[in-house]
């Protein structure tokens, strides 16, 4: 049995009066993220005493913490990038499409893992397979079979996320990542809005690539994202090529032999001026306190939290996702019939309640900071609104 964590709303300095329910948007920063970037900052002030090895060392101890978080044995095979699409684009240059071949996504996932897709296949006369959500206010099954039925022979690249952006439905990316070695395709997974709120493990997903970005559920700041890329791309070609990633380049005094041998791993991926003395010490700090509370743990603790505003927003006409397949962390509530979006985000913000409405759902997102009187708040809200359609 999983031990939820008490409140761990002192550790972050939200306002007293602000029910924050909106880490799918960005996390807040906690303490110690917030005084690592600080003293980073600080660092800047007299460059002499930043060292060559803190160039690498920093890097090398955030590889560490993201290859612990999400189970990679070889920390060397994750990169630092300065976003989710810029792990994607390194992804799809790097994995083979053919005339004709197909790449799969479902509805209106996050752009960032789109875009470079519909590139890839224009470029090289392939077919982006867009996977439609399946009609009905619990969705999920159904999507997730229809998922696995457009996963075909002819499947170059399987792009997908772990929960849904916008309501958080869940996919089963085990069952997913076998459909594709079954047929050959590779899996490309952006994991940005789960890991760290909940377990993932690249041993038994076994995705050919996985990336997230820092500033939500990994607690981090801005411009920060972590790619862990497997054996497909041991020879692949970056999108930039850095002085950073090539072998010897910890000699600074040797940097004018260029040399054509990349450093081991995906470090070749990273991006230029990784190395950045502020934001990758509040990437690191966001991580350990991940590694401290563990992902099941918080899972856990919000999974509990949520569950007394599910029965009343049922009642009031609200519309969820079946339990099997919506994330505890994240959620979307649909609207009951008549109720305008606008007038419940009117209300939202009299209450100093933060949420975000994405397409035709209200989507929360609570996280370790928040209580009782959080989710109190917004259910209150919810019935009134609803009370008044």
């Amino acid at each position: 049995m999983i031990t939820p964590l008490p409140s761990q709303k002192t550790v972050f300095r939200l306002p007293e009066d602000e029910h924050y329910l909106n880490c799918a948007y960005m996390s807040p920063l906690a303490r110690p993220v917030e005084d690592a970037i600080l003293e980073g900052v600080r660092r800047k002030r007299a460059p002499a005493s930043i060292s060559p090895a803190d160039f690498f060392e920093p890097a090398t101890r955030l590889r560490d913490r993201f290859g612990r978080l999400v189970g990679a044995a070889d920390a060397q095979r994750v990169a630092v990038l300065p976003a989710v699409s810029y792990g994607i684009a390194v992804a799809a240059r790097n994995l083979p499409v053919e005339r004709g071949q197909r790449i799969v996504v479902v509805a209106e996932q996050f752009p960032g893992n789109v875009y470079a897709w519909r590139r890839s296949a224009a470029d090289r006369g392939g077919e982006v397979v867009t996977v439609a959500r399946p009609p009905g206010s619990t969705p999920g099954a159904a999507w997730n079979a229809d998922l696995l039925e457009a996963i075909t022979p002819e499947t170059a690249v399987v792009a997908v996320p772990t929960v849904h952006w916008t309501d958080g439905t869940r996919f089963d990316l085990e069952a997913v990542g076998a459909r594709c070695r079954a047929v050959g395709a590779a899996l490309v997974v952006d994991g940005t809005q789960s890991v760290g709120a909940v377990p993932f493990d690249v041993g038994t997903v076994q995705p050919d690539a996985l990336v997230v970005a820092g500033y939500k559920w990994m607690l981090g700041p801005y411009a920060v994202a972590l790619g862990w890329f497997g054996p497909r791309f041991d020879d692949g070609v970056p999108l930039e090529e850095t002085w950073i990633a090539r072998a010897g380049s910890e000699d600074f005094g040797g940097l004018v032999d260029y040399v054509d041998e990349y450093q081991s791993g995906a470090i070749r991926y990273d991006v230029g001026e990784r190395s950045n003395f502020a934001l990758l010490p509040g990437a690191i700090a966001g991580i350990d306190l991940l590694l401290d509370w563990t992902p099941e743990r918080i899972s856990e603790t919000v999974r509990r939290l949520s569950r007394p505003l599910f029965a009343t927003a049922l009642e009031a006409g609200f519309r969820i996702e079946a339990d099997d397949w919506r994330s505890p962390h994240l959620f979307g509530l649909r609207m009951p019939e008549g109720l305008q979006l606008g007038a419940l985000r009117d209300r939202l913000a009299e209450a100093g309640i933060s949420v975000s409405i994405r397409g035709t759902s209200l989507r929360v997102s609570p996280h370790v900071y928040n209580d009782e009187a959080d989710i109190a708040a917004l259910t209150e809200v919810l019935v009134q609104t609803a009370g008044r359609t």
